[in-house]
């Protein structure tokens, strides 16, 4: 490739949620002027590869921009020579997530693909695939971003960044989400909004919200409090309660409401259960709806049903990082990268989500306006560790450490819970989990 080309590699490229990426590359094209993108899967996931990738041609073609697109099931030539690789890979699949999801609440436990036990065999069976894939980028392209959205994506990030050379960044679409639902409670446009997130994927915080500058924190949770607070496609909207927000002198992202509102959450789980589904079975549906729509050859924009899916904003947090590296542009975004003692209570290892100032050096954590509250603290803590024993546990095949780790996550908590849980987990997934062999 010549010095003037730009190659973005896309692992799991056959995602649905690659469309939403596409329309991003496509919209910012002037920022990140994108030569060649790859688009690799595996075996598995080879008709859906061809499907996806024949909606991202209709619509680069549409656009009449130069991107030069690449189908391959050939990882090592998607990487080699990339500037920035992006992971968004399911190891197991969807029927993997029914497991995570079904298995814990066998146990009347919180099945959730993110968190709790349901998020630690995630992590289990990602890990080694994520981390060889870096070897790879070390091999192939050294100098190249690895910029994750895979889930459990702090975990993940953590683990790159503990156990590779990669540089990486994590992401999540749930920070600027959390800012245009803000934009749109406070009648002000998006780019009005800055806010102060603060904790660890999915386990984070809004602290301090600025209105054109204004500190408007407290009118904001005010307005949630006597809302619907927070929300996101798949998370039940439960209230809070009426002075819970306020009392807490922040606003929790959607996702706390399985440690907030356990008993409720897991109600919920176990209706759906009864009812002879969890949210991957409405998801496989939703995906087979979405394939469906993929193949029209008259479509050639993201379509609208996307939106269902929970990548909200995707495209806009995913491409908009890049451009920032890209251009050196010392903007500020939200994203996970090493602590390095801006939480002082967490390892200086560990991986944060917080803002951050994006240039070609990568992501440089800001300071707090203000230390974190006994409240947040307290679970915040709980829940790194849980996070650093499931690293080691998925790095080495320890078995104690994801015993441990089960043990003192707030949503399993009991010795024999864990173990049972444990067991049943790695059981089901054995095939995915070699290093518990």
């Amino acid at each position: 490739m010549s010095d003037k080309s730009l190659k973005v590699a896309v692992i799991g490229g056959g995602s649905s949620y690659t469309p939403e990426l596409i329309d991003g590359l496509i919209r910012y094209h002037h920022q990140l002027p994108v030569t060649d993108l790859y688009l690799v899967d595996i075996e598995e996931g080879r008709r859906k590869l061809e499907i996806v990738g024949g909606l991202a041609r209709r619509m680069i073609e549409h656009a009449n921009l130069p991107i030069r697109l690449h189908l391959t099931l050939d990882r090592r030539e998607a990487i080699r020579g990339a500037s920035y690789v992006l992971t968004q890979i399911r190891v197991g699949m969807l029927d993997a997530r029914a497991l995570d999801e079904r298995i814990p609440l066998r146990h009347n436990c919180i099945g959730q693909e993110t968190t709790g036990a349901g998020g630690m065999a995630k992590a289990l069976r990602t890990i080694p695939v994520i981390l060889d894939i870096c070897r790879d980028i070390e091999e192939l392209a050294p100098t190249a971003w690895l910029i994750n959205f895979t889930n459990p994506a702090g975990i993940i990030t953590e683990a790159v960044l503990k156990h590779s050379r990669v540089r990486t960044i994590g992401l999540c679409n749930l920070p600027i989400h959390t800012r245009m639902q803000i934009a749109q409670v406070m009648g002000v446009a998006p780019d009005e909004v800055d806010i102060e997130m603060v904790g660890i994927n999915h386990l984070n915080w809004t602290q301090r919200v600025l209105i054109r500058g204004a500190d408007r924190t407290q009118e904001v949770l005010q307005a949630f409090d006597n809302g619907e607070g927070l929300k996101v496609k798949n998370i039940p909207d439960h209230d809070w309660g009426e002075g819970f927000l306020r009392s807490l002198g922040s606003l929790p992202c959607s996702y706390l409401r399985y440690y907030y509102l356990k008993d409720r959450m897991l109600d919920d789980q176990l209706k759906q259960l009864e009812q002879g589904e969890t949210r991957a079975d409405v998801i496989k549906r939703l995906e087979q709806e979405l394939f469906e729509i993929y193949q029209n050859p008259d479509l050639y924009v993201k379509p609208k049903q996307l939106d269902q899916r929970g990548g909200a904003w995707y495209s806009e947090a995913a491409v908009q990082l890049i451009a920032s590296i890209h251009n050196n542009r010392k903007d500020i975004q939200i994203v996970n990268t090493r602590n390095n003692g801006i939480i002082p209570f967490l390892p200086k290892d560990a991986a944060i989500e917080v803002p951050c100032v994006i240039s070609g050096s990568g992501a440089s954590p800001l300071s707090l306006s203000k230390p974190l509250s006994p409240a947040v603290r307290g679970l915040l803590q709980v829940v790194k560790a849980y996070e650093e024993l499931t690293i080691e546990a998925a790095v080495h095949g320890d078995y104690h450490s994801a015993l441990h780790a089960l043990m003192i996550h707030p949503l399993v908590g009991t010795a024999a819970l864990a173990r049972a849980i444990l067991d049943d987990l790695i059981a089901a997934h054995r095939k995915y989990l070699p290093q518990f062999s």
